[in-house]
């Protein structure tokens, strides 16, 4: 029985089974306060939310999103401006123009890990992957998807459950339905995106507000 196991282990290695994805690089930079560091993951944590779609033991995809809140846009512009020591007056304007895109969309930071890069089109027009937001008061569609790319130590310092061979999307919603309904009413407490294709569909779940 014991040389069973070791030869299903060994098989699955060997095999290249892929349940976890790659944890090649330097780990995710970090701030020196530890109560600085803490805050912005508890805010990190409220926004985000991880899935995975399978093919039997296999994972096809690894998926991480971050609802880019006003709350949210806040605490990364706070985060970069301990990083990079900025002035006040920098950080100020930072606020600004999140705020005014804050504004303007509902939008998400998407983050991939897809184990055949043939499916990882999910900016191309005709992608195999229909994304959509869905709310208490219905679903809508991107109105953008725009590729930032690999998720490099920059990526990483804000959306630190993505590695290297992650990619991260921009994913920008209308506010509103065509007859000028909000998307998100008020009082919704949790929201979801779902990603979903023939391999599968991958529904990740966040506060609001």
């Amino acid at each position: 029985m014991r040389r069973l196991l070791v030869a299903v282990v060994l098989l699955g290695v060997l095999g290249g089974c892929a349940n976890t994805p790659p944890l090649v690089g330097e780990p995710a930079p970090t701030l020196d306060d530890p109560k600085a560091e803490a805050a912005y993951m508890a805010v990190l944590d409220r926004y985000s939310d991880r899935k995975e779609i399978y093919d039997g033991f296999d994972t096809r995809i690894f998926a991480g999103a971050t609802l880019q809140t006003p709350v949210f846009r806040d605490a990364r512009v706070r985060r970069r401006a301990l990083f990079q020591t900025l002035p006040a007056a920098k950080v100020e304007s930072l606020l600004a123009e999140e705020q005014a895109e804050a504004a303007q969309f509902h939008e998400f930071f998407l983050g991939v890990h897809v184990n055949d890069s043939r499916y990882d089109d999910f900016a191309n027009r005709n992608s195999i992957w229909r994304i959509a937001l869905v709310t208490p008061a219905g679903e809508v569609t991107p109105v953008e998807v725009r590729r930032i790319g690999r998720a490099d130590l920059n990526v990483r310092a804000y959306y630190p459950y993505t590695t290297l061979f992650w990619v991260g999307y921009r994913v920008r919603f209308p506010l509103t339905f065509s007859g000028g309904q909000p998307v998100i009413p008020e009082g919704t407490d949790q929201v979801m995106l779902r990603v979903a294709s023939s391999l599968g569909s991958a529904e990740l779940k966040v506060k609001a507000h």
